[in-house]
């Protein structure tokens, strides 16, 4: 840029040479004239001078020339580095969008996997509360089963007060007129009819004996299960338990009287069939009630052959 303002400065001195030279010609004839001097020498003189003025400019334009030419050449470089400036601000605006918007999706991600996240988590606690619902409910659903094996032994019991209460007056009228009983005997197995199961119960539970082979005396319920004793005495009482083998329940049942154990009939084995017995000769007092119970988580089966008995009778009174 500095040469090219100095061009025009060199044309405007080149200008005023020229025209002090053409000035210089125009005074020199006067004075060769006046003095008589050497008029050979001026003319030679305003010959070279123009000469080598012109050289100058030819050579100054020649190079003004080039200069425009590598002006020109400058802008459209200029140009060109301008538009790969401006294509690379545009690059990098685009790369930062892109970057931006990655950032926007990772943080999605990241909010996406947090939320899934949270979701197992929610997950993993409903699945926890539901384990223990069902917990809750297994432990509610065994309670309930232990209160009604419960309500079932308090209710046996109350029919064995019951029972023990309801001597018609009948019979206390008839033992007053006989004055004693002297004949009292029992005899039952475990089902009216068909084939049965009974068992196993967590808890202990009253057995029904409701076939009768004899009942002399009606001292003995077959919907109850109890002896009831009509006259103080001595009575025999006998029972026998038949079951299958098991690996992990046995057959038993246990003699009762009046709530109290008497004694106890079992057998255990892993497979094959069991059968055990047991008796016991009893004082006992009107309206002393005898009875068998189930041996709590044990079995007992019976069929038409009458597997499983129960039977008592009375020995002497007292």
């Amino acid at each position: 840029m500095e040469r090219t303002m100095c061009f025009p400065l060199l044309l405007l001195i080149c200008s005023l040479s020229t025209a002090q030279l053409q000035s210089d010609n125009k005074i020199v004839p006067h004075h060769a004239e006046s003095q008589g001097g050497e008029p050979t020498n001026v003319s030679e003189h305003q010959q070279t001078c123009p000469q080598d003025i012109h050289a100058v400019l030819r050579e100054m334009s020649a190079s003004l020339a080039e200069q425009r030419v590598e002006t020109r050449h400058l802008q459209r470089e200029n140009e060109a580095q301008a538009a790969q400036l401006r294509e690379l601000e545009l690059q990098k605006t685009e790369m930062d969008m892109l970057k931006l918007q990655q950032q926007a999706q990772n943080a999605k991600l990241e909010l996406q996997k947090t939320e899934l996240e949270k979701q197992k988590i929610e997950g993993e606690i409903q699945k926890t509360e539901l384990e223990k619902q069902k917990t809750e409910g297994e432990k509610q659903k065994i309670e309930g089963e232990k209160l009604k094996q419960q309500l079932q032994v308090q209710a046996a019991e109350l029919i064995t007060v019951k029972a023990r209460s309801n001597v018609t007056e009948n019979q206390v009228e008839a033992l007053k007129r006989d004055g004693e009983v002297k004949q009292v005997a029992f005899s039952a197995s475990l089902l009216a009819s068909g084939t049965e199961t009974i068992g196993p119960f967590n808890t202990e539970s009253n057995l029904v004996f409701r076939y009768l082979f004899s009942n002399i005396g009606n001292a003995y319920n077959p919907n109850t299960g109890f002896f009831i004793a009509p006259v103080r005495g001595a009575y025999h009482f006998e029972f026998y338990v038949y079951g299958h083998g098991h690996p992990t329940h046995a057959s038993g049942a246990t003699l009762f009287k009046n709530g109290e154990r008497v004694c106890i009939a079992y057998e255990h084995q892993t497979s094959g069939t069991v059968k055990s017995s047991n008796g016991a000769t009893l004082l006992l007092e009107v309206r002393d009630v005898v009875f068998l119970r189930l041996w709590g988580d044990c079995k007992i089966y019976d069929n038409v052959h009458r597997h499983s008995t129960f039977s008592g009778h009375l020995l002497f009174t007292m």
